[in-house]
């Protein structure tokens, strides 16, 4: 039997999260093939050389072809498929939902253009990641339209487009749709999917229905399915049923826990405080023979920083370097977040400073990190040379970072310099999200600006308008 290796000094630690194992997409499902471009390109437009000399995977090329996109939706035809195709990998890669509908329906309008069933999956899961049923209804009736029989792989990514934004019903009736469809029964990874779906969105009654049905048509519960259950639970705070779903995995015969359960377990006892059982779970799973991975160490180096045991915390850390385990850059930035959070600036900032000395990239989590410890500090005037620093570097600066920006001035009172920062989110392309109103709202309230927080109570309803369209059923006639 495997012998554990020892646990890092305990004492009585706290909270970490980890990150729930999503169902994995067999490889032969995520492989996206790529067309070849015509064996001879029709001449394209004259300004064709300027345009390719910004294809890369970069946000130049993102927003290149957006430009494009909007500039000349009727008359740019001819596009190299390199160009479009490259651009539209970077958008989906990068969950930049908006963009990539964009670069989709410009390359929709080329000449070259051949109907996907591979593309449209691919764009559907995407959607699900960023919560955005409207637009995969939206996108699922195109692809009707263009006379494409929905595959197995479409339709699984429709369900977890409405399951993850917890549009279960619709969820389910897509499920019924596939039943009804010639050669597109749901197997194991659509059901996955679905119950990880239910599990997220606290739907615990919903699962032995799903469970019923997969036996009925002949499928078995496998790990995925066990582990999504297991983290549900242990997400949910319902720990003794995050056990009992644990005994029913080990009582099946034919699942073996895994690294994943490992961190499931491990990730909703320190997040709740319960150190003990962290531990003690740390160890059992070791002589089970699964082996600790980085974000086990993770999880336990941010419970015990919430917990405020740092010292454990640090002895975690220096456990890993013995295990052969290279701290990452999340590693760090749980670290910085857990001095900043205590008010400690001076070990904040030698961390921050031993991260790039290690060749750690720092990245919008780090500095987020960092301006939330100056701001519970006191020391908001050491913000801007944050900001400074992210200019000389290629960063891209996204909207939880500008929120924590605009979040630290509104506390100090600061009223010009947030709204400067809302302005300097905007010059920098990020979108103010619910977060961003909901902070400056309170802060004009609470300084007697009503005014000012009415006007922007406006911009933000006609935000909530553009963002969340409405679901229309599927149709799948």
């Amino acid at each position: 039997m495997h012998s554990p290796s020892p646990l890092p000094p305990t004492n009585s630690p706290s909270p970490a999260p980890v990150v729930s194992r999503a169902p994995v997409v067999p490889a032969s499902r995520r492989r996206h093939q790529r067309r070849k471009p015509p064996s001879s390109p029709s001449t394209p437009d004259a300004e064709q050389p300027d345009f390719l000399a910004r294809i890369l995977r970069t946000e130049a090329a993102v927003s290149g072809v957006s430009r494009k996109a909007a500039a000349t939706r009727q008359q740019s035809t001819r596009l190299w498929p390199r160009a479009v195709l490259e651009a539209l990998d970077s958008a989906v890669a990068a969950c930049r939902w908006d963009s990539a509908l964009e670069i989709f329906e410009l390359l929709r309008k080329q000449h070259w253009y051949e109907p996907r069933s591979q593309t449209y999956a691919r764009l559907l899961m995407m959607l699900g990641k960023c919560r955005q049923p409207g637009p995969a209804t939206a996108l699922f009736k195109s692809m009707l339209s263009e006379r494409l029989r929905p595959t197995v792989d479409v339709y699984t990514a429709l369900v977890g487009a409405y399951g993850y934004s917890g549009l279960l019903e619709e969820a389910l009736a897509t499920i019924d749709q596939m039943k009804g469809a010639a050669d597109c029964k749901p197997d194991g990874y659509t059901f996955s999917v679905l119950i990880d779906c239910c599990a997220k969105s606290r739907r615990f009654d919903l699962i032995p229905a799903v469970l019923d049905e997969m036996s009925y048509l002949g499928l078995e519960c496998n790990c995925v399915i066990h582990n999504a259950i297991i983290n549900g639970y242990g997400k949910a705070g319902m720990l003794e049923e995050m056990e009992n779903a644990l005994s029913k995995m080990l009582e099946s015969g034919n699942n073996v826990p895994d690294i994943y359960t490992m961190n499931s377990i491990i990730w909703a006892y320190g997040n709740y405080g319960r150190t003990d059982e962290m531990e003690k779970w740390y160890n059992e799973f070791e002589l089970m023979g699964v082996e600790p991975d980085t974000k086990t160490f993770n999880i336990m180096i941010k419970s015990y920083g919430k917990a405020g045991m740092y010292d454990k915390m640090m002895s975690i850390f220096k456990y890993m370097k013995r295990r052969f385990f290279s701290p990452t850059a999340v590693t760090f930035n749980i670290v910085i977040e857990c001095f900043g959070r205590a008010g400690n600036i001076e070990k904040m900032e030698y961390y921050f400073r031993l991260m790039k000395i290690q060749g750690m990239k720092p990245n919008p989590v780090t500095y987020c990190s960092l301006v939330n410890g100056y701001s519970k500090a006191g020391l908001v005037d050491k913000v801007p040379g944050i900001i400074r620093q992210t200019e000389n570097t290629d960063v891209v600066l996204d909207t939880p970072f500008f929120n924590c920006v605009i979040s630290a001035y509104a506390k100090s009172g600061d009223i010009k310099i947030m709204e400067e920062m809302l302005q300097l989110m905007k010059d920098k392309k990020c979108k103010p999200d619910k977060v961003t109103y909901a902070t400056m709202i309170q802060a004009y309230t609470a300084n007697g600006m009503d005014e000012a927080a009415r006007l922007l109570e406006l911009e933000a309803g006609g935000f909530d308008k553009k963002l969340l369209g409405p679901v229309s059923e599927v149709d799948g006639k």
